[in-house]
């Protein structure tokens, strides 16, 4: 459904200009679907690319600190199987995604490119390549989201052009990314700059699987703003991985990764917050060296994208306050269920927020975040 013409008139006049610095780029024509075996990206060489985003809308002043609202894996269908009011699909939750900054994971794209690289000559039902129309990046806008995360598998289903199409779409509508190979995004949100790297196993995308690279790219954003955000897609799938591992962890014989090696030497490296997606499973956070680790979002999302059974539609809206330094100062999660075919909806039971209570304490001993009535939450079970 079209919004209104004055409505959007207004958005508009509140953008405000962002520097997403992509420190590295494709080179014509070798970048391969992220269905290919994983290489490691390099961080160097590269071009600027400029973005509008519109400031966040959560009023902090500089000094104040940053309220952030995050969330998991996130689309609004795949064409042709599309909900008929895109527009009001995320209502529910909307007065969920409020903050300086919202974030979520394009699990997806937002192109009319029909043809997918990704799936070739694969049976229906063993490949899965995500598309929405361009358009709907402005109903993401309209939800609440500021910035969205392209470092995923599901980024390049389309190709170059529907990944090109995509940026380009959100840019439009306002909407910052992250995720590209050596890319630094940086916005200035709640009076301070805040920059958003997306690491994921894939050439696609900046790599998880080279540390010495991310390395120097969260060192190198972390000289440029003064809060650093690092997004994982990282860990295997599905209602078997709830848990973590503490090692490297696979999915259909593909490397996801080792998520709690790259998250903390993200926090060492600069990273104040890291947020995870991928497992399609809420999993555990902790509060590590002052910092926050959501190692798993869980889905957020989807029109018939996702299956919804038990845990797998069990989900929840982060919302964090960082101190200036990025330090953490205080976090809730709202507990949310996707119902139907995968519609958001707020779950008053506290079934997510109770989810990764215990997973964290599970896995994660003293350092696991606690958390209390309403989802708060209160340090760590260790008492930090």
């Amino acid at each position: 459904m079209m919004k209104p013409i004055a409505a959007w008139l207004l958005r508009l006049a509140a953008l405000a200009v962002v520097v997403a610095i992509a420190v590295g780029s494709f080179s014509g024509g070798t970048v391969r679907s992220p269905n290919a075996m994983a290489t490691t990206g390099k961080a160097d060489g590269g071009k600027i690319q400029d973005a509008a985003v519109e400031e966040g809308k959560g009023g902090a002043k500089s000094g104040a600190g940053i309220t952030f609202a995050a969330v998991g894996d996130t689309m609004l269908g795949n064409s042709p199987e599309l909900p008929s009011d895109p527009g009001s699909y995320l209502d529910p939750v909307k007065g969920q995604l409020q903050g300086d900054v919202v974030f979520g994971n394009l699990e997806g794209t937002l192109t009319d490119v029909s043809d997918s690289p990704k799936c070739g000559g694969a049976p229906s039902g063993d490949c899965y390549a995500f598309r929405t129309p361009p358009s709907y990046a402005h109903d993401l806008a309209a939800a609440g989201f500021t910035v969205m995360n392209d470092a995923n598998n599901h980024s390049y289903d389309f190709g170059q052009e529907g990944l090109e199409q995509t940026i380009a779409a959100l840019h439009k509508a306002g909407i910052a990314q992250d995720g590209l190979p050596g890319e630094i995004t940086v916005v200035k949100s709640g009076g301070e700059k805040v920059a958003f790297l997306g690491f994921a196993p894939y050439a696609t995308t900046a790599s998880l699987l080279d540390l010495p690279a991310a390395r120097a790219l969260i060192r190198k954003a972390r000289r440029r703003a003064q809060i650093v955000v690092v997004a994982i897609h990282a860990g295997a799938e599905g209602t078997g991985a709830q848990h973590l591992t503490g090692g490297e962890e696979e999915y259909l014989g593909e490397d996801r990764g080792d998520p709690e090696a790259f998250a903390k030497m993200a926090v060492r490296a600069g990273a104040d917050l890291v947020l995870g997606s991928g497992p399609h499973v809420l999993r555990a956070m902790e509060i590590y060296r002052g910092r926050l680790i959501a190692y798993s979002l869980g889905n957020f999302s989807g029109f018939h994208n996702f299956a919804t059974e038990g845990v797998l539609g069990a989900s929840a809206v982060l919302h964090v306050t960082l101190d200036p330094d990025g330090a953490f100062r205080s976090g809730r999660i709202a507990s949310v269920r996707l119902i139907e075919a995968g519609r958001p909806v707020p779950d008053p039971s506290g079934e997510g927020a109770r989810i990764i209570a215990q997973l964290s304490r599970e896995d994660l001993g003293g350092a696991a975040v606690k958390v209390g009535g309403s989802g708060r939450i209160l340090g760590t079970v260790g008492g930090g």
